[in-house]
């Protein structure tokens, strides 16, 4: 399928890149249908919206910069997407990138859960003091490596 995205122009996507939020994130509700691929630098991604190309978020594996990372996910939550566990889930933090240029921050207090079997996802709202909206990511990986 043919994609108009924010970042990169038309794209030609799989149709198994398709991602329904039935519930919508935050602040964007009404925007239920997503495309995921592939971002230029590794190891982020695009969520790009199919309603409209001006909607796309920059994703990152929280894992990643954050091997510490604890998710307790409501059952209840996982269950809407047709989860019994996070075994058959990816997980991704939305990632802020400021115009300004200043600190690259990743939004761990709401992940993205998507069930890689339906394609299907929410945006869960975690509960521990530990995670935040703002995680700087360049000081989180400084800190994994310090702890190596």
């Amino acid at each position: 399928m043919k994609v108009a995205t924010k970042e990169c122009g038309i794209l030609e996507l799989d149709e198994r890149q398709k991602i329904t939020f039935p519930a919508g994130l935050l602040g964007f509700e009404s925007l239920k249908d997503y495309v995921l691929h592939d971002a230029e630098q590794q190891p982020f991604y695009w969520l790009q919206s199919l309603d409209t190309e001006k909607v796309a978020f920059i994703l990152l594996n929280p894992y990643v910069f954050r091997p510490d990372y604890e998710s307790d996910f409501d059952n209840e939550e996982l269950k809407m997407i047709g989860l019994n566990d996070s075994k058959n889930a990816l997980v991704f933090s939305i990632v802020t990138i400021p115009s300004s240029g200043g600190i690259i921050t990743a939004n761990l207090q709401g992940p993205l859960i998507i069930n890689k079997e339906n394609h299907q996802g929410i945006q869960a709202v975690l509960t521990d003091a530990r995670w935040t909206t703002k995680h700087d990511i360049q000081a989180e990986l400084k800190g994994a490596r310090k702890e190596k």
